[in-house]
């Protein structure tokens, strides 16, 4: 199955079950086992296990294959195997604590989602979809606050 395919269908399975804070990295250049990394967060044991459940669906309906799923069980974190990708989806206080980004993310893949998520992302490490090119919703630059305050208490 193309890569873009299966990580799209991860997205859209994530997506699905409203997963949040969705990032995917590509990893082809740190390990041969596998080309990308879905990290994502869900707030409850009932939402991960929910979201591992609807990727597998979805990949399976892409016509993809799942390896094997881990954590199901306890359901603070998720692994689903999908060959070429491996999902991690989180509850926010362990994937604080673990940091996968930190491990995984040096190439963010942008990938346009059905909705503003709060995915950001750095330049793309491969080009989008042909079909998707120019349409990723934009990202809004943070400005600094204004130090008012401050200035009104030391005139």
């Amino acid at each position: 199955m193309d890569i873009r395919k299966l990580q799209r269908a991860i997205v859209d399975g994530l997506e699905d079950v409203k997963a949040q804070d969705i990032r995917v990295f590509n990893t082809s250049h740190l390990t041969e086992l596998f080309d990308r990394v879905v990290v994502a967060s869900g707030t409850s044991n009932r939402q991960t296990k929910a979201l591992a459940n609807s990727v597998r669906e979805a990949v399976k309906q892409a016509g993809g294959d799942i390896v094997s799923t881990e954590g199901e069980d306890i359901g603070e974190w998720v692994l689903v195997d999908c060959g070429d990708a491996v999902v991690h989806i989180l509850q926010p206080a362990l994937r604080q604590y673990y940091n996968l980004e930190e491990i995984w993310g040096d190439k963010p893949v942008r990938l346009k989602l059905a909705a503003n998520t709060g995915f950001v992302g750095a330049r793309p490490s491969e080009p989008m979809d042909d079909e998707d090119e120019g349409e990723e919703a934009p990202v809004a630059a943070k400005k600094p606050a204004r130090k008012t305050a401050a200035r009104k208490t030391a005139k």
